[in-house]
């Protein structure tokens, strides 16, 4: 008898324990994505877009993406209001406004940032491709516990909308650079590409070279050439 009520205590609490589990889920990521139509999550989106997460190609860490998504945000930011004399806005970002939209999306949808865009009724627009994979991200971050990529996708919003609240306190992490082998740069970043060898924007831009950290994420960042 004190047998059969011992098996029966151990049944009741493995039953608990089981009932416990089905009861209690797991603490899942939120992602807090304004919507594409605000310059927040425009932006927001572009750094995600630009930058590589785990198991993608150029991917290497969870720091190199973040440091990508801030060359990226500073480098737009530079296009649209620090150009170095001579130089002017509409020679390196294909624009005269000083607006980081409009510097974003000067050229139409192949234009400077391939894909993001203004539509015909001048509203801010992306090819379906980048919200399909944004979509998908948000996705596996939404699986389960907090990781990777709910860190990395908060720190795209985080630094966007901290951009935009005059609240993001970042430096060009090339700012200083003078020289590029034997050529005189203005320092600072003005474009990126994928890094491939045939990738190049052309003209007085300078590639930097991955002495000085000139590849993170995948993207190979440029400088300006110093002209009189």
């Amino acid at each position: 008898m004190r047998l059969m009520r011992e098996l029966w205590e151990v049944w009741r609490l493995l039953i608990s324990a089981f009932l416990l589990t089905l009861c209690v889920s797991p603490v899942s990521a939120v992602v807090d994505l304004k919507p594409a139509t605000s310059p927040q999550g425009y932006v927001a989106r572009l750094l995600i877009n630009e930058a590589p997460f785990p198991g993608e190609s150029g991917y290497v860490s969870e720091a190199d993406t973040r440091a990508a998504m801030e060359a990226i945000l500073m480098t737009l930011h530079a296009r649209s209001v620090t150009l170095p004399i001579p130089y002017t806005r509409e020679q390196v970002a294909d624009t005269n406004s000083t607006n980081i939209l409009d510097v974003i999306t000067a050229g139409g949808e192949r234009g400077q940032v391939d894909g993001f865009y203004r539509n015909k009724s001048g509203q801010l627009a992306m090819v379906p491709r980048i919200e399909d994979r944004i979509n998908y991200l948000m996705g596996i971050a939404g699986q389960g516990k907090p990781g990777r990529f709910s860190r990395l996708l908060d720190y795209a919003i985080t630094i966007s909308n901290e951009y935009f609240d005059g609240e993001l306190h970042l430096t060009d992490r090339f700012g200083s650079l003078a020289r590029v082998g034997s050529i005189a740069v203005t320092g600072g970043s003005y474009s990126w590409m994928t890094n491939r060898p045939k990738f190049h924007p052309g003209g007085y831009f300078v590639k930097i070279p991955n002495s000085d950290d000139g590849v993170l994420g995948g993207n190979r960042f440029f400088t300006l050439k110093k002209i009189d």
